[in-house]
């Protein structure tokens, strides 16, 4: 049924089927757990499976009544999913406000409206504040579901007005079931099973043969001497803008490239210290045996550190080439 393709979180599905049975559903939910483990997929079967017009089983969608078509076609009057412009590096508390007044109105066709913001995390003080209105005294037969990576980057005023659900990174059998259902080739498939971190979504967007072989490119640009980051920076940006115009792309293959680096320069520290790579696979012993040789434990800790903060920036939405030019400069000092 409509469930079927929501894999590895059958627990959490089972804890909203219970209180719906019971009549025990919240006003609010905080989805949080890692980036590509279906959180917001999860949340959208939700959606589907209560505004429903014949349920075949509880909690569940039957994916062909005019409710379900309404929600496929994302067109449906009481189901609202709202996320940051992507011209913007915060949720505008003017969205936020629009958001909640056409809440605020009365269902069309259910008995309540939903609303799911994606990307939560992106919330400003203004939008928050804003959001906390409407928490403390939400619609009758509303339900108002956030979607994040963090409780800790909400209010605890919103955390403590909602019901957090974690989901888990998913185990490597289901990864490689999800992967083997998007055809991904059979020679790449425990590659990225192993480099997912039990993240699907992650899987697949490394699932990518430009960004493999940008990568390899990038990493010998890292290791020539002297390190000329002016002209490494152009072919990155360049390799980050031919994922599309939009910045969502642009931000996802570059934070993909950051992490496939940490993996190297990680192992290489592992190699270092006579441990054994465990995010590399055999193909890569040449290029992590030549950055554990070049350069030393602190020099690697620090370019691992920057990437991460790499990673954060691109996640909080800084502006993509003042992340990618600070991973850069301390490239050129660490590195030189």
């Amino acid at each position: 049924m409509s469930w079927a393709r929501i894999h590895g979180h059958d627990a959490i599905l089972a804890g909203f089927r219970r209180v719906v049975q019971r009549g025990r559903l919240a006003h609010a939910y905080l989805f949080v757990g890692p980036e590509g483990v279906g959180k917001k997929t999860f949340a959208v079967e939700l959606a589907r499976a209560i505004l429903c017009d014949r349920p075949p089983g509880p909690l569940t969608a039957c994916g062909s009544c005019a409710s379900c078509s309404l929600v496929d076609a994302d067109t449906h009057p009481d189901l609202t999913i709202a996320r940051r412009p992507e011209e913007k590096h915060e949720f505008p508390v003017e969205q936020m406000r629009a958001l909640l007044a056409n809440f605020a109105l009365k269902p069309a066709r259910s008995r309540g409206r939903i609303v799911i913001v994606d990307e939560a995390d992106d919330f400003n003080e203004e939008s928050s504040n804003a959001f906390l209105k409407t928490l403390e005294e939400p619609p009758p037969g509303s339900l108002l579901i956030l979607v994040g990576f963090s409780p800790e980057r909400q209010l605890p005023t919103i955390v403590s007005r909602c019901q957090v659900v974690r989901f888990a990174p998913l185990p490597d059998d289901r990864v490689r079931e999800i992967l083997r259902a998007a055809e991904v080739e059979e020679h790449l498939l425990e590659r990225l099973v192993r480099l997912a971190g039990g993240s699907p979504g992650r899987a697949l967007a490394l699932n990518d043969p430009a960004l493999w072989t940008f990568r390899s490119e990038f990493l010998q640009g890292l290791l020539q001497k002297p390190l000329d980051t002016p002209a490494l920076g152009q072919k990155w940006l360049a390799f980050v803008e031919e994922a599309g115009k939009e910045s969502a792309p642009q931000r996802q293959r570059a934070h993909a490239l950051v992490g496939l680096v940490i993996d190297v320069l990680a192992d290489a520290l592992r190699t270092q210290q006579g441990a054994t790579p465990t995010r590399t696979g055999p193909d890569d012993t040449p290029i992590v045996q030549a950055f554990a040789q070049r350069f030393d434990h602190d020099r690697l800790m620090a370019l691992i550190e920057r990437g991460m903060e790499t990673e954060d920036h691109l996640t909080r939405r800084a502006q993509l080439v003042l992340a990618l030019e600070a991973f850069l400069d301390t490239a050129a000092q660490r590195l030189a």
